[in-house]
C-alpha cells in the first residue's frame, strides 16, 4: 500500500488531520487498533472551544453539532456557597464554548471520511494490530501491521502519530531523543453520567472544604458531574446515595439551591496528570494530541489542543506539497509547544485554585479563596480566564 501521510490512530487528532489534508488534496490512510463501534461509543470529555466548533463547520461536519450542541456563554465559579459568573461573550469578543460529546465528534468525522472513500481508497483501516513504524528518520518511512489476519505494509512520505499516550508512535522514537515533563496530581475525579436534567444552564466549578466538584452536562436530559476523590478511589465505596449526598454538599449555596438528582447510568474515576514531551517530531514522524501531551481535565483542553496540533501540521504539510517548502515542518514542534505550554499553565492554574491538596494548611485555603475572589471581582483576571477557556488564537 502507498499513501502520502500514514496516520496512526483514529482519535480526534487523526480524524481531523485526515479531513484537513483531504481539503488540501493530500491523501492519507488512518490505522486504528479498535473497531469503529468502539471509538464511536467511547465516552470522553465533550467541551469544544470556539475554534474547534468553527473548524467543524469549515470541514462540513457541523450539521449535528449545530442541532445538538449546547452553546455556553460563560461558566460559574462557586465558593463560600456563592456563585460568580464569568461572561465569555462579554469578556472574549463574543466567543463561547459548546458542549458536544467527543464520541459524537468522532461519529461525525468518521462518517465524513468514509463518505469520501471509493473502493480503491480506504481512508480508515479498523482493527489493525501489531503496528510498527520503520525508518522514521529516513526519506522513505513505512508502517507494517496486520489487518484481517494478513500482514500489510504501508509506504508513505510522513507519519503522524495520533495514537494517544499508550500508542506506539512516541515509543518508536529512539531513546534519548525526547525529554519528558510530567506531574501527577494527588487526587482524581469521580465522574458520573446521570439521567437528570442539568441543574444549571452552564458549567459550575465549585471549590469547597470537602473538595472540588463540577456540574456539567451532555444533553438537556443527561447531566455529567464530578467529585474530587483519591486517585485510586474504590468505586465500591461510592453507592449512588453517597455520591448525590456529597455533590449536594459541595455545590450548595447560601440561598438553598438544590441539585437535580436522577438514576446514575455510568461512573468511573479519572486520574489527573500533566505530561509533555519535547520535541514533538523526529525525522518524518510528527506527534499530535495525547501522544505528545496530556492536561488535567479542569480546563477542558485535551481534545481542543489535539485539534490545534493537527491544524499546524496540516498547514505545514500543505506548504510542503504545494511549494516544496520545509520550514513549517521543521518548526512544527516549536510552534505547537508554545501553545501546549500555555494550555498546560492554564490547566494547572485551574486545577490548583479549585482543588484541596493533601498537604494544604489554613494559609493555603485562605490564599485559594482570595485568588477566587480576585478572579471573580477583577475584570482583567476574569478576562484572562475567559480568553484561555474559549481558546487562545
Amino acid at each position: 500500500m502507498r499513501t502520502q501521510i500514514a496516520i496512526i490512530g483514529a482519535g480526534p487528532a487523526g480524524l481531523f488531520l485526515s479531513l484537513l489534508l483531504d481539503r488540501l488534496g493530500i491523501h492519507s490512510v488512518i490505522l486504528e487498533l479498535r473497531t469503529r463501534q468502539y471509538i464511536e461509543e467511547r465516552v470522553r470529555a465533550g467541551l469544544l472551544e470556539h475554534g474547534t466548533v468553527q473548524l467543524m463547520h469549515e470541514l462540513g461536519v457541523g450539521d449535528r453539532l449545530k442541532r445538538q450542541g449546547l452553546e455556553h456563554g460563560g461558566i460559574e465559579l462557586r465558593f463560600n456557597n456563592r456563585g460568580h459568573r464569568i461572561d465569555f461573550r462579554e469578556l472574549a469578543n463574543g466567543k463561547c464554548v459548546t458542549i458536544y460529546a467527543q464520541h459524537e465528534v468522532i461519529k461525525d468525522l468518521v462518517a465524513a471520511l468514509l463518505q469520501k472513500s471509493v473502493p480503491a481508497n480506504h481512508p480508515i483501516l479498523f482493527e489493525t494490530t501489531n503496528v510498527q513504524l520503520h525508518a522514521i528518520d529516513s526519506a522513505n518511512p513505512h508502517v507494517t501491521f496486520d489487518h484481517n489476519g494478513v500482514p500489510e505494509r504501508l509506504d508513505c512520505d510522513f507519519i503522524a502519530g495520533c495514537d494517544g499516550f499508550h500508542g506506539v508512535s512516541r515509543t518508536s522514537v529512539p531513546q534519548g531523543v525526547l525529554t519528558t515533563y510530567e506531574r501527577d496530581y494527588p487526587f482524581g475525579w469521580l465522574g458520573i453520567l446521570a439521567q437528570a436534567p442539568p441543574s444549571s444552564r452552564e458549567l459550575i466549578y465549585a471549590y469547597h472544604d470537602r473538595g472540588f466538584a463540577l456540574l456539567s452536562m451532555r444533553s438537556p436530559e443527561i447531566s455529567r458531574l464530578y467529585l474530587q476523590c483519591a486517585p485510586d478511589e474504590n468505586l465500591a465505596l461510592w453507592p449512588d446515595d453517597r455520591i448525590w449526598h456529597e455533590l449536594q454538599k459541595r455545590l450548595a449555596t447560601h440561598d438553598g439551591w438544590k441539585l437535580t438528582e436522577g438514576p446514575i447510568i455510568q461512573k468511573g474515576v479519572t486520574g489527573m496528570r500533566s505530561f509533555v514531551v519535547e520535541p514533538m517530531q523526529f525525522g518524518r514522524l510528527y506527534l499530535a494530541g495525547d501522544s505528545a501531551h496530556i492536561v488535567p481535565p479542569t480546563g477542558a483542553k485535551g481534545l481542543n489542543l489535539a485539534v490545534t496540533d493537527v491544524r499546524v501540521l496540516s498547514a505545514a504539510l500543505g506548504a510542503h506539497y504545494s511549494t516544496g517548502a520545509t520550514d513549517l515542518l521543521a518548526q512544527y514542534s516549536a510552534t505547537c509547544l508554545r501553545r501546549v505550554w500555555k494550555v498546560q499553565r492554564f490547566s494547572w492554574w485551574m486545577t490548583q485554585i479549585l482543588h484541596r491538596f493533601p498537604d494544604d494548611n489554613p494559609f493555603d485555603h485562605r490564599r485559594q479563596l482570595a485568588e477566587l475572589d480576585y478572579v471573580t471581582s477583577s475584570r482583567a483576571a476574569s478576562q484572562t480566564l475567559a480568553e484561555n477557556y474559549v481558546g487562545l488564537p
